[in-house]
């Protein structure tokens, strides 16, 4: 196993990988019990368990709406944090390349992947251009990331994704698409509304006043037309949705299969 670190000065990232150096399990599933504070061996066995749980629920929904006899052997995680993916996908496929931002969040998973012995895992720090990662995949996972990327940038890296994508691979990846109190307005944002007041507090600000804050954690929707367009013009003839509701962030988990050639 192998970590490759870049630097990467985007303003998310650098939130990211306060939160790596601050609170990574909390930063990965937003629960009081897996603050660093909180965190005891039982609920990081708890931690993983859900990571597993999660990874035999996406191949169990691929094998029965994409792909009765989909195998992977080289698989990639992006936004993997601390590993809670990568520990249950090393066990499933051959190759599993983990990719993050943050670079102590890969430090974490590292750890987690030697503490469960896991001798095919390759870790990279990832930035816009998807500059560490020079092969391609025949599955590419993402959830619960592309959240706390803006949308501009998460569009291109969408895309990036799609084209390191095998011919027969498989995705499945979750984008946040609106916010259960946009009910008035059938999920689209409603018109900015006229400041009058004196704006809040900049996050600096805030963090400068009280240094235990914790560090910003966007929510961002994604337009899924972009998205759709991003698919089909990469060749995805069709695709299986579910639903999503983190706390009020409604979501769609998307799985799809580039055609074989």
């Amino acid at each position: 196993m192998s970590i490759n670190n870049q630097i990467n000065s985007g303003s998310t990232d650098q939130a990211w990988e306060a939160w790596g150096q601050k609170d990574p399990y909390f930063g990965v599933i937003t629960d009081q019990k897996f603050r660093r504070t909180e965190l005891t061996k039982e609920t990081k066995a708890e931690f993983f368990e859900s990571g597993r749980l999660h990874a035999e629920y996406v191949m169990q929904m691929i094998h029965q709406y994409i792909d009765p006899a989909f195998q992977a052997q080289k698989a990639l995680d992006f936004g993997c944090g601390v590993g809670r993916l990568i520990v249950p996908l090393a066990k499933m496929v051959a190759n599993v390349v983990g990719t993050d931002v943050s670079p102590s969040m890969l430090l974490e998973a590292e750890k987690n992947c030697v503490e469960a012995d896991l001798q095919n895992v390759r870790l990279v720090q990832s930035d816009d251009a998807l500059s560490a990662l020079d092969e391609r995949f025949d599955f590419i996972h993402s959830f619960i990331v592309f959240q706390h990327i803006p949308p501009q940038r998460g569009r291109d890296l969408f895309a990036a994704l799609l084209a390191r994508l095998d011919a027969g691979g498989v995705g499945a990846m979750h984008f946040a698409y609106s916010k259960d109190h946009y009910a008035p307005t059938h999920g689209l944002p409603p018109a900015p509304a006229v400041i009058i007041d004196k704006p809040a507090k900049t996050e600096a600000e805030a963090v400068a006043q009280d240094p235990n804050a914790d560090p910003e954690m966007q929510m961002n929707p994604y337009h899924l037309n972009e998205l759709f367009f991003l698919m089909q013009v990469n060749g995805v003839h069709r695709f299986h949705t579910e639903f999503t509701d983190h706390g009020g962030e409604l979501g769609v988990f998307l799985y799809f299969q580039k055609p074989r050639t």
